[in-house]
C-alpha cells in the first residue's frame, strides 16, 4: 500500500429496506447511501445505520464494513455499469486498504475513532439481488475482492475525506484474503486453522467455525 493514500473515500449508512428477490420480499441493509458531515461511530456501528441479518452482519465484531475503492473499476467492467459508492453495502469505501495487505488484528485510526480488523466480509446472495448476476458472490470469492469488517476499539466521529492511519499490526500477520480462502475451503484445507482458531483478534464466530472444523476432524 506504499504510495497509496489511505483515506475514507465515502462514508455510507442506511436502515434496512424491503426489496424483491425472485418474486419474494427480502429485507436487507445493503442499500446504504453516502452520508454528509461527521457521523458518530458507536461500538456496534454508525448512528443511522442498521442491518437486517444480525446473524451475519453487525454486532461488536462486525460493527463497520469496509470495501476497497480500488476494486470498483474491476466490478464496473465485469457488471458493465457505473457503480455508486456503497455498491457492496459497505459503511466505508476506502482507498489503500487491500485484502492482500490488511491483516486480522491491524488497528487503524479514522477521525477520532479507533478500529481493529476482525474478519473478511463473506459474500452472500444479496449482492446478486442488488446487481443482477447470480454468480456475483462466487466471483467475489474467486477474486478475493471481499472487503472486511472492523470492531470499534474507541468510539468517535468519522467523515468522508478523513485520512486512515495505521496504528498497530495484528499478531500473526494473517491477511484478510488468506482468511477468506479458509472461510471457503478450510473444512478441507486445515493449514493455519489451529492458529487462527486461537487468534483473539479474529471474530468469535469465525474462530468457532474454524475450531469446529478441527474438532470434527479429530472425532
Amino acid at each position: 500500500m506504499e504510495g497509496i493514500r489511505m483515506e475514507v473515500i465515502s462514508l455510507n449508512v442506511g436502515k434496512p429496506k424491503t426489496v424483491d428477490y425472485r418474486g419474494k420480499p427480502l429485507e436487507t441493509g445493503i442499500y446504504k447511501l453516502p452520508a454528509a458531515g461527521r457521523m458518530q461511530l458507536y461500538s456496534e456501528g454508525f448512528d443511522g445505520d442498521g442491518q437486517a441479518d444480525l446473524v451475519n452482519h453487525g454486532g461488536p465484531d462486525k460493527a463497520v464494513c469496509v470495501y476497497p475503492f480500488e476494486h470498483y473499476a474491476y466490478w464496473e467492467e465485469w457488471l458493465g455499469k457505473k457503480l455508486e459508492y456503497s455498491a457492496f453495502g459497505e459503511n466505508i469505501t476506502a482507498s489503500g486498504l487491500l485484502e492482500t495487505e490488511v491483516c486480522i488484528g491491524d488497528v487503524y485510526e479514522m477521525g477520532s475513532a479507533l478500529l481493529q480488523v476482525s474478519q473478511p466480509r463473506f459474500p452472500c446472495y444479496k449482492l446478486a439481488q442488488k446487481h443482477g448476476p447470480a454468480d456475483m458472490p462466487a466471483q467475489v470469492l474467486k477474486t478475493g475482492y471481499s472487503g472486511f469488517y472492523f470492531r470499534v476499539l474507541r468510539e468517535g466521529q468519522v467523515a468522508t475525506g478523513d485520512p486512515i492511519i495505521k496504528r498497530e499490526s495484528g499478531e500473526g500477520s494473517f491477511p484478510v484474503k488468506q482468511v477468506l480462502y479458509l472461510m471457503e475451503h478450510g473444512r478441507k484445507v486445515k493449514t493455519g486453522l489451529a492458529e487462527l482458531a486461537q487468534l483473539e483478534t479474529l471474530s468469535a464466530v469465525t474462530r468457532a467455525k474454524f475450531q469446529g472444523w478441527l474438532d470434527a476432524e479429530e472425532s
